[in-house]
């Protein structure tokens, strides 16, 4: 006896677990966008909560992190500022540093951190380093707006800041800074799934990192045969890009975003190949 189904079932979706490399299936990102937006809300609520101060650790780490700056390389050891305002300069350098290594910081953690959801439902996997990237966006429009406070308060006290027409291009530097700490970040991640010890130097190469870049000092103050090794880091155009923007001092053409914009393309490119090669396997060896 042979059954017949009179119901005729057509699939919207086929998971394969091999695909090619260039199978990114970056559709299913929109497809899938709700649920990139209850991972955003569960990263910004997650990381604060069971803590006395909750949100407001938002403003008071960046205010903290500046005063220290102030007192230790302003006040101590006199370190230049290009004529601005040392509280000023040491606070654009720490907003526009804060956002990409978060981004950077936690993206690498991305396999590791979600193999027990990983390993029991389907979702396109990119989503969680993306999420977590839109959520630390929330953080730096807290931590702007705090800037953009004292930026006011400066320039009312008479102190010689001239923010400019340059500031409209804020949303192209934090592609580039998304871009950035996405693609080294699912770069790690992937690595880390086999080779565990890299995650133990993501935090240590971060801090060194962020003396590679003119947070602290002003690129102008960098000695002339040392200048290539600053110039060669894609995170010193785009701090010295924001500092011109909002302080209207700095020694750096804007064309060397460029060079960012390029390095960025790149790494993003190379790191999404990795990302959506590695999570095939990966629950073999996490």
């Amino acid at each position: 006896m042979e059954l017949k189904s009179t119901n005729q079932e057509e699939w919207s979706l086929i998971i394969r677990p091999q695909r090619a490399w260039w199978d990114l299936r970056l559709g299913d990102l929109w497809r899938y966008r709700d649920l990139v937006w209850l991972f955003v809300w569960r990263d910004f609520v997650s990381t604060y909560k069971q803590t006395v101060l909750g949100p407001l650790w938002h403003i008071v780490q960046p205010i903290a992190t500046t005063v220290v700056f102030t007192v230790i390389f302003g006040n101590i050891a006199r370190l230049s500022t290009d004529g601005l305002p040392p509280f000023l300069f040491y606070m654009t350098g720490n907003t526009v540093w804060s956002y990409f290594s978060a981004c950077l910081m936690s993206t690498s953690d991305t396999f590791r951190g979600n193999a027990g959801i990983f390993g029991k439902v389907y979702f396109p996997r990119l989503i969680t380093p993306i999420s977590i990237v839109i959520s630390n966006l929330l953080s730096f429009g807290i931590q702007f707006l705090i800037f953009a406070g004292f930026l006011i308060y400066f320039k009312l006290s008479g102190s010689l800041v001239y923010p400019n027409s340059w500031m409209l291009f804020l949303p192209a530097l934090l592609v580039i800074m998304a871009g950035m700490g996405l693609g080294l970040g699912i770069i790690i991640s992937s690595l880390t799934t086999k080779y565990r010890d890299l995650q133990k130097l993501v935090g240590f190469g971060v801090q060194l990192l962020m003396y590679g870049t003119p947070v602290i000092y002003p690129l102008s103050s960098v000695d002339e045969q040392w200048r290539w090794l600053i110039l060669a880091n894609p995170m010193t155009p785009v701090v010295e890009f924001f500092r011109m923007a909002f302080l209207g001092t700095s020694s750096l053409s804007p064309l060397y975003l460029f060079y960012s914009l390029g390095f960025v393309f790149v790494v993003a490119l190379f790191g999404i190949l990795i990302f959506n090669r590695v999570e095939i396997t990966f629950m073999d060896t996490v």
